[in-house]
Protein backbone atom coordinates (compact mmCIF):
# COMPACT_ATOMS: atom_id res chain seq x y z
CA UNK A 1 0.00 0.00 0.00
CA UNK A 2 1.32 3.41 -0.93
CA UNK A 3 1.33 5.40 2.30
CA UNK A 4 3.54 8.19 0.96
CA UNK A 5 0.64 10.05 -0.62
CA UNK A 6 -1.88 9.56 2.14
CA UNK A 7 -3.74 12.69 3.15
CA UNK A 8 -5.43 11.26 6.19
CA UNK A 9 -5.82 13.81 8.96
CA UNK A 10 -5.50 11.10 11.57
CA UNK A 11 -1.76 10.94 11.14
CA UNK A 12 0.16 13.41 13.33
CA UNK A 13 2.19 14.98 10.56
CA UNK A 14 -0.73 15.24 8.16
CA UNK A 15 -2.94 16.57 10.94
CA UNK A 16 -0.55 19.48 11.52
CA UNK A 17 -0.34 20.06 7.77
CA UNK A 18 -4.10 20.02 7.46
CA UNK A 19 -4.48 22.55 10.28
CA UNK A 20 -1.96 24.83 8.57
CA UNK A 21 -3.81 24.50 5.24
CA UNK A 22 -7.10 25.30 6.95
CA UNK A 23 -5.59 28.54 8.28
CA UNK A 24 -4.27 29.44 4.82
CA UNK A 25 -7.61 28.67 3.19
CA UNK A 26 -9.65 30.66 5.74
CA UNK A 27 -7.26 33.62 5.53
CA UNK A 28 -7.28 33.62 1.74
CA UNK A 29 -11.06 33.26 1.49
CA UNK A 30 -11.48 36.20 3.88
CA UNK A 31 -9.72 38.52 1.41
CA UNK A 32 -12.00 40.49 -0.92
CA UNK A 33 -11.65 40.34 -4.69
CA UNK A 34 -8.55 42.28 -5.86
CA UNK A 35 -10.74 44.86 -7.61
CA UNK A 36 -12.70 45.50 -4.41
CA UNK A 37 -9.46 45.54 -2.44
CA UNK A 38 -8.00 48.27 -4.64
CA UNK A 39 -11.22 50.25 -4.30
CA UNK A 40 -10.80 50.10 -0.53
CA UNK A 41 -7.15 51.15 -0.90
CA UNK A 42 -8.16 54.12 -3.05
CA UNK A 43 -10.82 55.26 -0.57
CA UNK A 44 -8.41 54.72 2.32
CA UNK A 45 -5.77 56.83 0.57
CA UNK A 46 -8.24 59.70 0.19
CA UNK A 47 -9.20 59.60 3.87
CA UNK A 48 -5.63 59.11 5.10
CA UNK A 49 -4.32 61.98 2.99
CA UNK A 50 -6.89 64.31 4.54
CA UNK A 51 -6.05 63.25 8.10
CA UNK A 52 -2.25 63.42 7.69
CA UNK A 53 -2.47 66.74 5.85
CA UNK A 54 -4.58 68.13 8.69
CA UNK A 55 -1.86 67.37 11.25
CA UNK A 56 0.90 68.64 8.95
CA UNK A 57 2.91 65.46 8.24
CA UNK A 58 6.00 66.03 6.07
CA UNK A 59 9.45 64.54 5.42
CA UNK A 60 12.80 65.92 4.29
CA UNK A 61 15.10 63.84 2.11
CA UNK A 62 17.84 64.15 -0.49
CA UNK A 63 16.30 64.40 -3.96
CA UNK A 64 18.08 64.57 -7.30
CA UNK A 65 17.94 67.88 -9.12
CA UNK A 66 16.76 67.09 -12.66
CA UNK A 67 18.85 69.90 -14.15
CA UNK A 68 22.18 69.51 -12.34
CA UNK A 69 21.88 65.83 -11.35
CA UNK A 70 23.02 66.72 -7.83
CA UNK A 71 21.36 65.65 -4.57
CA UNK A 72 19.64 68.54 -2.81
CA UNK A 73 17.48 68.59 0.36
CA UNK A 74 13.75 68.50 -0.40
CA UNK A 75 10.79 68.76 1.95
CA UNK A 76 7.52 67.11 0.96
CA UNK A 77 4.22 67.45 2.84
CA UNK A 78 1.08 65.35 2.55
CA UNK A 79 -1.51 66.85 0.17
CA UNK A 80 -5.16 66.20 0.97
CA UNK A 81 -7.39 64.71 -1.70
CA UNK A 82 -10.45 66.17 0.03
CA UNK A 83 -9.57 69.78 -0.82
CA UNK A 84 -10.98 71.50 -3.90
CA UNK A 85 -7.74 70.81 -5.79
CA UNK A 86 -7.73 67.20 -4.65
CA UNK A 87 -11.33 66.58 -5.73
CA UNK A 88 -10.61 68.15 -9.12
CA UNK A 89 -7.61 65.80 -9.49
CA UNK A 90 -9.74 62.74 -8.69
CA UNK A 91 -12.30 63.61 -11.35
CA UNK A 92 -10.08 64.96 -14.11
CA UNK A 93 -7.20 62.48 -13.84
CA UNK A 94 -9.17 59.21 -13.81
CA UNK A 95 -8.88 58.46 -17.53
CA UNK A 96 -5.28 59.65 -17.82
CA UNK A 97 -4.28 57.46 -14.86
CA UNK A 98 -5.75 54.43 -16.64
CA UNK A 99 -4.59 55.04 -20.21
CA UNK A 100 -1.18 56.23 -19.03
CA UNK A 101 -0.50 53.16 -16.89
CA UNK A 102 2.75 51.63 -18.13
CA UNK A 103 1.44 48.05 -17.91
CA UNK A 104 -1.67 48.65 -20.01
CA UNK A 105 -0.34 48.90 -23.55
CA UNK A 106 2.53 46.46 -23.10
CA UNK A 107 0.46 43.55 -21.80
CA UNK A 108 -2.35 44.05 -24.34
CA UNK A 109 0.00 44.17 -27.32
CA UNK A 110 2.04 41.19 -26.10
CA UNK A 111 -1.09 39.07 -25.60
CA UNK A 112 -2.18 39.62 -29.21
CA UNK A 113 0.69 37.44 -30.41
CA UNK A 114 0.42 34.93 -27.58
CA UNK A 115 -3.31 34.55 -28.31
CA UNK A 116 -2.66 33.56 -31.92
CA UNK A 117 0.02 31.03 -30.89
CA UNK A 118 -2.33 29.51 -28.32
CA UNK A 119 -5.44 29.46 -30.50
CA UNK A 120 -3.60 27.87 -33.43
CA UNK A 121 -2.30 25.06 -31.20
CA UNK A 122 1.36 25.97 -31.70
CA UNK A 123 2.26 26.18 -28.02
CA UNK A 124 0.54 22.90 -27.16
CA UNK A 125 2.21 21.16 -30.10
CA UNK A 126 5.65 22.50 -29.13
CA UNK A 127 5.28 21.24 -25.56
CA UNK A 128 4.05 17.86 -26.77
CA UNK A 129 6.89 17.55 -29.30
CA UNK A 130 9.51 18.46 -26.72
CA UNK A 131 8.34 15.89 -24.18
CA UNK A 132 7.67 13.02 -26.62
CA UNK A 133 11.09 13.39 -28.26
CA UNK A 134 12.89 13.13 -24.92
CA UNK A 135 15.01 10.04 -24.10
CA UNK A 136 14.25 8.26 -20.82
CA UNK A 137 17.42 9.48 -19.09
CA UNK A 138 16.48 13.13 -19.72
CA UNK A 139 12.74 12.80 -19.13
CA UNK A 140 12.58 14.60 -15.77
CA UNK A 141 14.77 17.63 -16.60
CA UNK A 142 13.07 18.12 -19.97
CA UNK A 143 9.62 17.93 -18.38
CA UNK A 144 10.57 20.49 -15.71
CA UNK A 145 12.23 22.69 -18.33
CA UNK A 146 9.17 22.49 -20.60
CA UNK A 147 7.02 23.55 -17.66
CA UNK A 148 9.20 26.59 -17.02
CA UNK A 149 9.13 27.57 -20.68
CA UNK A 150 5.34 27.14 -20.86
CA UNK A 151 4.77 30.35 -18.89
CA UNK A 152 5.22 32.31 -22.11
CA UNK A 153 1.53 31.49 -22.56
CA UNK A 154 -1.25 31.95 -20.05
CA UNK A 155 -2.42 28.42 -19.19
CA UNK A 156 -1.03 25.98 -21.76
CA UNK A 157 1.34 24.46 -19.21
CA UNK A 158 -1.42 23.73 -16.72
CA UNK A 159 -3.95 22.26 -19.13
CA UNK A 160 -1.57 20.52 -21.55
CA UNK A 161 1.78 19.77 -19.97
CA UNK A 162 0.70 18.65 -16.47
CA UNK A 163 -1.63 15.84 -17.65
CA UNK A 164 0.83 15.00 -20.44
CA UNK A 165 3.59 14.62 -17.82
CA UNK A 166 1.64 11.86 -16.09
CA UNK A 167 1.03 10.01 -19.37
CA UNK A 168 4.67 10.26 -20.51
CA UNK A 169 5.97 9.04 -17.14
CA UNK A 170 3.65 6.03 -17.38
CA UNK A 171 4.89 5.36 -20.90
CA UNK A 172 8.35 4.83 -19.37
CA UNK A 173 6.99 2.71 -16.51
CA UNK A 174 7.29 5.53 -13.95
CA UNK A 175 4.77 6.82 -11.42
CA UNK A 176 2.24 9.17 -13.08
CA UNK A 177 2.00 11.38 -9.98
CA UNK A 178 5.75 12.05 -10.25
CA UNK A 179 5.14 13.26 -13.82
CA UNK A 180 2.38 15.56 -12.61
CA UNK A 181 4.63 16.86 -9.81
CA UNK A 182 7.59 17.54 -12.13
CA UNK A 183 5.45 19.36 -14.70
CA UNK A 184 3.53 21.34 -12.07
CA UNK A 185 6.79 22.32 -10.35
CA UNK A 186 8.14 23.74 -13.61
CA UNK A 187 4.93 25.43 -14.75
CA UNK A 188 4.01 27.09 -11.47
CA UNK A 189 7.00 26.86 -9.10
CA UNK A 190 9.33 28.16 -11.81
CA UNK A 191 6.79 30.70 -13.06
CA UNK A 192 9.19 33.67 -13.07
CA UNK A 193 12.06 31.91 -14.86
CA UNK A 194 12.37 31.62 -18.65
CA UNK A 195 14.86 31.75 -21.51
CA UNK A 196 12.71 34.23 -23.41
CA UNK A 197 10.73 37.32 -22.51
CA UNK A 198 7.22 36.26 -21.48
CA UNK A 199 4.01 38.24 -21.08
CA UNK A 200 4.72 38.50 -17.34
CA UNK A 201 7.84 40.64 -17.89
CA UNK A 202 6.18 43.67 -19.49
CA UNK A 203 3.26 43.45 -17.06
CA UNK A 204 5.42 43.50 -13.92
CA UNK A 205 7.83 45.99 -15.50
CA UNK A 206 4.97 48.39 -16.17
CA UNK A 207 3.76 48.15 -12.59
CA UNK A 208 7.30 48.70 -11.31
CA UNK A 209 7.67 51.73 -13.57
CA UNK A 210 4.56 53.34 -12.11
CA UNK A 211 5.81 52.68 -8.57
CA UNK A 212 9.32 53.98 -9.29
CA UNK A 213 7.89 57.22 -10.69
CA UNK A 214 6.59 58.05 -7.22
CA UNK A 215 10.22 58.94 -6.47
CA UNK A 216 11.57 59.60 -9.97
CA UNK A 217 9.02 60.63 -12.65
CA UNK A 218 11.46 59.71 -15.44
CA UNK A 219 12.26 56.14 -14.30
CA UNK A 220 11.55 53.24 -16.66
CA UNK A 221 11.68 49.51 -15.86
CA UNK A 222 11.97 47.70 -19.19
CA UNK A 223 10.50 44.26 -19.98
CA UNK A 224 14.05 42.83 -20.14
CA UNK A 225 15.09 44.31 -16.77
CA UNK A 226 15.34 40.87 -15.10
CA UNK A 227 16.30 38.83 -18.17
CA UNK A 228 19.85 37.75 -17.19
CA UNK A 229 18.74 36.69 -13.71
CA UNK A 230 15.71 34.77 -14.98
CA UNK A 231 17.73 33.08 -17.74
CA UNK A 232 20.13 31.61 -15.17
CA UNK A 233 17.15 30.87 -12.89
CA UNK A 234 15.75 28.59 -15.62
CA UNK A 235 18.80 26.36 -15.34
CA UNK A 236 18.68 26.45 -11.54
CA UNK A 237 15.01 25.47 -11.29
CA UNK A 238 15.46 22.75 -13.91
CA UNK A 239 18.29 21.18 -11.89
CA UNK A 240 16.51 21.53 -8.54
CA UNK A 241 13.24 20.23 -9.97
CA UNK A 242 15.01 17.18 -11.38
CA UNK A 243 16.76 16.41 -8.08
CA UNK A 244 13.58 16.73 -6.03
CA UNK A 245 11.55 14.59 -8.47
CA UNK A 246 14.08 11.77 -8.86
CA UNK A 247 15.55 11.72 -5.35
CA UNK A 248 12.64 12.70 -3.09
CA UNK A 249 9.16 12.70 -4.64
CA UNK A 250 9.17 9.59 -6.83
CA UNK A 251 10.92 7.34 -4.24
CA UNK A 252 8.28 8.36 -1.66
CA UNK A 253 5.49 7.53 -4.08
CA UNK A 254 6.79 3.99 -4.53
CA UNK A 255 5.64 1.68 -7.31
CA UNK A 256 2.43 2.62 -9.06
CA UNK A 257 -0.16 -0.15 -8.75
CA UNK A 258 -2.74 1.21 -11.17
CA UNK A 259 -3.34 0.66 -14.87
CA UNK A 260 -0.24 1.57 -16.87
CA UNK A 261 -2.03 1.25 -20.21
CA UNK A 262 -2.47 4.97 -20.95
CA UNK A 263 -0.01 6.10 -23.59
CA UNK A 264 0.92 9.50 -24.94
CA UNK A 265 -0.48 10.13 -28.39
CA UNK A 266 2.03 10.51 -31.19
CA UNK A 267 2.33 13.73 -33.15
CA UNK A 268 -0.13 13.88 -36.01
CA UNK A 269 1.02 14.70 -39.58
CA UNK A 270 -0.87 17.99 -39.32
CA UNK A 271 0.97 18.93 -36.12
CA UNK A 272 4.35 18.05 -37.64
CA UNK A 273 3.58 20.08 -40.76
CA UNK A 274 2.50 23.01 -38.60
CA UNK A 275 5.67 22.90 -36.52
CA UNK A 276 7.82 22.82 -39.65
CA UNK A 277 6.05 25.85 -41.08
CA UNK A 278 6.31 27.69 -37.74
CA UNK A 279 10.05 26.95 -37.58
CA UNK A 280 10.78 28.43 -40.99
CA UNK A 281 8.61 31.48 -40.36
CA UNK A 282 10.48 32.11 -37.10
CA UNK A 283 13.83 31.79 -38.87
CA UNK A 284 12.65 34.32 -41.46
CA UNK A 285 11.62 36.70 -38.67
CA UNK A 286 15.05 36.37 -37.02
CA UNK A 287 16.74 37.09 -40.35
CA UNK A 288 14.64 40.23 -40.77
CA UNK A 289 15.48 41.40 -37.24
CA UNK A 290 19.19 40.83 -37.87
CA UNK A 291 18.97 43.03 -40.96
CA UNK A 292 17.31 45.73 -38.87
CA UNK A 293 19.83 45.49 -36.02
CA UNK A 294 23.28 44.29 -37.08
CA UNK A 295 24.44 46.79 -39.76
CA UNK A 296 26.04 49.93 -38.32
CA UNK A 297 23.36 52.15 -39.84
CA UNK A 298 20.52 49.73 -39.01
CA UNK A 299 17.25 51.54 -38.15
CA UNK A 300 16.81 49.76 -34.80
CA UNK A 301 20.20 50.87 -33.45
CA UNK A 302 20.57 54.01 -31.37
CA UNK A 303 21.26 56.61 -34.06
CA UNK A 304 23.43 58.73 -31.75
CA UNK A 305 25.62 56.03 -30.16
CA UNK A 306 25.16 53.05 -32.48
CA UNK A 307 24.24 50.86 -29.48
CA UNK A 308 21.77 47.97 -29.80
CA UNK A 309 20.86 47.84 -26.10
CA UNK A 310 20.09 50.69 -23.73
CA UNK A 311 17.60 53.30 -24.92
CA UNK A 312 17.73 52.14 -28.53
CA UNK A 313 14.78 51.70 -30.94
CA UNK A 314 15.35 47.95 -30.63
CA UNK A 315 14.77 48.01 -26.86
CA UNK A 316 11.85 50.41 -27.23
CA UNK A 317 10.17 48.04 -29.69
CA UNK A 318 10.82 44.83 -27.74
CA UNK A 319 7.10 44.30 -27.05
CA UNK A 320 6.19 44.55 -30.74
CA UNK A 321 9.02 42.12 -31.55
CA UNK A 322 7.80 39.73 -28.85
CA UNK A 323 4.29 39.93 -30.31
CA UNK A 324 5.59 39.14 -33.80
CA UNK A 325 7.63 36.21 -32.46
CA UNK A 326 4.38 34.57 -31.33
CA UNK A 327 1.96 35.85 -33.96
CA UNK A 328 3.88 34.98 -37.14
CA UNK A 329 4.87 31.39 -36.22
CA UNK A 330 1.42 30.92 -34.65
CA UNK A 331 -0.31 31.92 -37.88
CA UNK A 332 2.08 29.79 -39.94
CA UNK A 333 1.36 26.78 -37.73
CA UNK A 334 -2.39 27.37 -37.94
CA UNK A 335 -2.49 27.44 -41.74
CA UNK A 336 -0.12 24.48 -42.17
CA UNK A 337 -1.88 22.30 -39.57
CA UNK A 338 -5.30 23.38 -40.86
CA UNK A 339 -6.45 24.71 -37.49
CA UNK A 340 -6.85 27.98 -39.40
CA UNK A 341 -8.73 27.85 -42.69
CA UNK A 342 -8.62 31.60 -43.28
CA UNK A 343 -7.20 34.82 -41.86
CA UNK A 344 -10.25 34.95 -39.60
CA UNK A 345 -8.59 32.28 -37.46
CA UNK A 346 -5.77 34.72 -36.68
CA UNK A 347 -8.29 37.41 -35.80
CA UNK A 348 -10.22 34.98 -33.60
CA UNK A 349 -7.03 34.14 -31.70
CA UNK A 350 -6.38 37.83 -31.04
CA UNK A 351 -9.97 38.44 -29.95
CA UNK A 352 -9.95 35.43 -27.61
CA UNK A 353 -6.75 36.62 -25.98
CA UNK A 354 -8.30 40.04 -25.41
CA UNK A 355 -11.42 38.49 -23.88
CA UNK A 356 -9.26 36.83 -21.23
CA UNK A 357 -7.83 40.25 -20.32
CA UNK A 358 -11.15 41.71 -19.12
CA UNK A 359 -10.43 41.24 -15.42
CA UNK A 360 -6.87 42.55 -15.89
CA UNK A 361 -8.22 45.74 -17.48
CA UNK A 362 -10.61 46.36 -14.60
CA UNK A 363 -7.87 45.70 -12.04
CA UNK A 364 -5.51 48.08 -13.85
CA UNK A 365 -8.19 50.79 -13.96
CA UNK A 366 -8.97 50.62 -10.24
CA UNK A 367 -5.35 50.14 -9.17
CA UNK A 368 -4.27 53.04 -11.42
CA UNK A 369 -6.60 55.32 -9.46
CA UNK A 370 -5.08 54.11 -6.19
CA UNK A 371 -1.52 54.70 -7.45
CA UNK A 372 -2.38 58.15 -8.81
CA UNK A 373 -3.97 59.14 -5.47
CA UNK A 374 -0.95 57.71 -3.65
CA UNK A 375 1.39 59.75 -5.83
CA UNK A 376 -0.61 63.02 -5.81
CA UNK A 377 -0.98 63.00 -2.02
CA UNK A 378 2.76 62.37 -1.52
CA UNK A 379 1.87 59.40 0.70
CA UNK A 380 4.24 57.29 -1.40
CA UNK A 381 7.23 59.56 -0.76
CA UNK A 382 6.42 60.00 2.92
CA UNK A 383 5.97 56.24 3.42
CA UNK A 384 9.17 55.47 1.51
CA UNK A 385 11.32 58.01 3.37
CA UNK A 386 9.83 57.18 6.79
CA UNK A 387 10.11 53.45 6.21
CA UNK A 388 13.68 53.75 4.97
CA UNK A 389 14.67 55.84 7.98
CA UNK A 390 13.09 53.31 10.35
CA UNK A 391 14.93 50.40 8.73
CA UNK A 392 18.20 52.33 8.81
CA UNK A 393 17.71 53.21 12.49
CA UNK A 394 17.21 49.57 13.46
CA UNK A 395 20.07 48.47 11.20
CA UNK A 396 17.89 46.30 8.95
CA UNK A 397 19.14 47.23 5.50
CA UNK A 398 21.25 45.79 2.69
CA UNK A 399 21.13 42.17 1.64
CA UNK A 400 19.24 40.86 4.74
CA UNK A 401 16.40 43.26 3.90
CA UNK A 402 16.34 42.10 0.27
CA UNK A 403 16.16 38.44 1.38
CA UNK A 404 13.36 39.36 3.80
CA UNK A 405 11.49 40.78 0.79
CA UNK A 406 11.74 37.38 -0.92
CA UNK A 407 10.35 35.59 2.14
CA UNK A 408 7.56 38.14 2.59
CA UNK A 409 6.48 37.68 -1.03
CA UNK A 410 6.44 33.90 -0.56
CA UNK A 411 4.23 34.19 2.53
CA UNK A 412 1.83 36.70 0.97
CA UNK A 413 1.48 34.40 -2.05
CA UNK A 414 -0.01 31.70 0.20
CA UNK A 415 -3.00 33.93 0.88
CA UNK A 416 -3.42 35.84 -2.37
CA UNK A 417 -2.88 34.51 -5.87
CA UNK A 418 -2.07 36.47 -9.00
CA UNK A 419 1.42 37.85 -9.55
CA UNK A 420 0.22 41.17 -10.94
CA UNK A 421 -2.49 41.68 -8.32
CA UNK A 422 -0.04 41.36 -5.44
CA UNK A 423 2.61 43.46 -7.15
CA UNK A 424 0.08 46.22 -7.78
CA UNK A 425 -0.40 46.35 -4.00
CA UNK A 426 3.21 45.89 -2.91
CA UNK A 427 5.14 47.84 -5.56
CA UNK A 428 3.93 51.38 -4.67
CA UNK A 429 5.10 50.81 -1.09
CA UNK A 430 8.27 48.74 -1.41
CA UNK A 431 9.86 50.11 -4.59
CA UNK A 432 10.05 53.74 -3.39
CA UNK A 433 11.18 52.56 0.05
CA UNK A 434 13.92 50.37 -1.39
CA UNK A 435 14.98 53.16 -3.75
CA UNK A 436 15.61 55.32 -0.68
CA UNK A 437 17.78 52.52 0.69
CA UNK A 438 19.82 52.28 -2.51
CA UNK A 439 18.09 49.35 -4.27
CA UNK A 440 16.89 49.76 -7.84
CA UNK A 441 13.27 48.92 -8.77
CA UNK A 442 14.62 46.11 -10.96
CA UNK A 443 16.30 44.53 -7.91
CA UNK A 444 13.17 44.82 -5.77
CA UNK A 445 11.14 43.28 -8.60
CA UNK A 446 13.48 40.27 -8.74
CA UNK A 447 13.11 39.71 -4.99
CA UNK A 448 9.33 39.79 -5.36
CA UNK A 449 9.29 37.39 -8.31
CA UNK A 450 11.33 34.76 -6.48
CA UNK A 451 8.97 34.63 -3.52
CA UNK A 452 5.87 34.86 -5.69
CA UNK A 453 6.82 31.77 -7.71
CA UNK A 454 7.97 29.33 -5.05
CA UNK A 455 4.77 28.96 -3.03
CA UNK A 456 2.36 28.76 -5.98
CA UNK A 457 2.52 24.97 -5.87
CA UNK A 458 1.42 24.54 -2.24
CA UNK A 459 -1.44 27.01 -1.84
CA UNK A 460 -5.01 25.77 -2.46
CA UNK A 461 -5.91 29.36 -3.35
CA UNK A 462 -3.94 29.22 -6.61
CA UNK A 463 -6.46 29.25 -9.48
CA UNK A 464 -5.32 26.01 -11.09
CA UNK A 465 -4.66 24.07 -7.89
CA UNK A 466 -8.06 22.26 -7.82
CA UNK A 467 -7.53 21.32 -11.47
CA UNK A 468 -4.11 19.83 -10.70
CA UNK A 469 -5.68 17.89 -7.82
CA UNK A 470 -8.31 16.52 -10.21
CA UNK A 471 -5.58 15.41 -12.63
CA UNK A 472 -3.85 13.59 -9.78
CA UNK A 473 -7.10 11.95 -8.64
CA UNK A 474 -7.35 10.17 -12.00
CA UNK A 475 -4.50 7.94 -10.85
CA UNK A 476 -6.20 6.77 -7.67
CA UNK A 477 -5.09 3.20 -6.99
CA UNK A 478 -7.67 0.58 -6.14
CA UNK A 479 -7.74 0.11 -2.34
CA UNK A 480 -5.08 2.81 -2.10
CA UNK A 481 -5.16 6.02 -0.05
CA UNK A 482 -7.44 8.78 -1.27
CA UNK A 483 -5.74 11.36 -3.48
CA UNK A 484 -6.89 14.88 -2.67
CA UNK A 485 -5.56 18.41 -2.30
CA UNK A 486 -3.60 17.42 0.79
CA UNK A 487 -1.85 14.75 -1.27
CA UNK A 488 -0.80 17.26 -3.89
CA UNK A 489 0.43 19.77 -1.31
CA UNK A 490 2.50 17.20 0.57
CA UNK A 491 3.92 16.02 -2.76
CA UNK A 492 4.83 19.56 -3.84
CA UNK A 493 6.19 20.81 -0.50
CA UNK A 494 9.79 19.63 -1.17
CA UNK A 495 9.84 21.63 -4.41
CA UNK A 496 8.86 24.80 -2.53
CA UNK A 497 11.62 24.35 0.06
CA UNK A 498 14.32 23.56 -2.52
CA UNK A 499 13.22 26.25 -4.99
CA UNK A 500 12.98 28.95 -2.32
CA UNK A 501 16.27 27.97 -0.67
CA UNK A 502 18.16 27.56 -3.94
CA UNK A 503 16.80 30.78 -5.40
CA UNK A 504 17.72 32.74 -2.26
CA UNK A 505 21.28 31.39 -2.42
CA UNK A 506 21.51 32.41 -6.08
CA UNK A 507 20.03 35.83 -5.21
CA UNK A 508 22.65 36.34 -2.49
CA UNK A 509 25.54 35.30 -4.76
CA UNK A 510 24.22 37.55 -7.55
CA UNK A 511 24.00 40.45 -5.10
CA UNK A 512 27.49 39.93 -3.65
CA UNK A 513 29.00 39.79 -7.15
CA UNK A 514 26.90 42.83 -8.17
CA UNK A 515 25.97 41.28 -11.51
CA UNK A 516 23.58 43.02 -13.92
CA UNK A 517 19.97 41.79 -13.71
CA UNK A 518 19.28 42.44 -17.38
CA UNK A 519 20.35 44.72 -20.23
CA UNK A 520 21.08 48.08 -18.62
CA UNK A 521 19.56 46.98 -15.29
CA UNK A 522 21.76 47.14 -12.19
CA UNK A 523 21.00 46.26 -8.58
CA UNK A 524 22.00 49.38 -6.70
CA UNK A 525 21.12 53.04 -7.26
Amino acid sequence: MNTAVSSSPSMGQKGALQRFLDIVERGGNALPHPIIMFFYFAVGTVVLSALLSLIGVSVTYDAMDRVTGELVPATVAIKSLLTADGVRFIFTNAINAFTGHAALGTILVAMLGVGVAEHSGLISAMLKRLVLATPKSLLTPILVFAGIMSNIASDAGYVVLVPLGAIVFMSFGRHPLAGIAAAFAGVSGGFSANLVISSTDPLLGGISTEAARIMDPTYMVTPVANYYFMLVSTLLITVLGTIVTDRIVEPRLGTYGGDMGEKAEAMTPEELAGLKSAKWSFIALIALLCALIIPESAPLRDQATGQILGNSPFMQSIILILTAAFLIPGAAYGFASKTFDSAEGVVTGMVKSMSTMASVLVIIFVSAQFVSYFTYSNLGIVAAVSGAELLQNIGFTGLPLAVAMVVLSAIVNLFMGGASSKWLIMAPVFIPMFMQLGFTPEYTQVAYRIGDSTTNIITPLMTYFPIIASFAARYQEENGPKIGMGTVISMMMPYTFFFLGGWIVMFIVWSVLNLPLGPGAVMFM
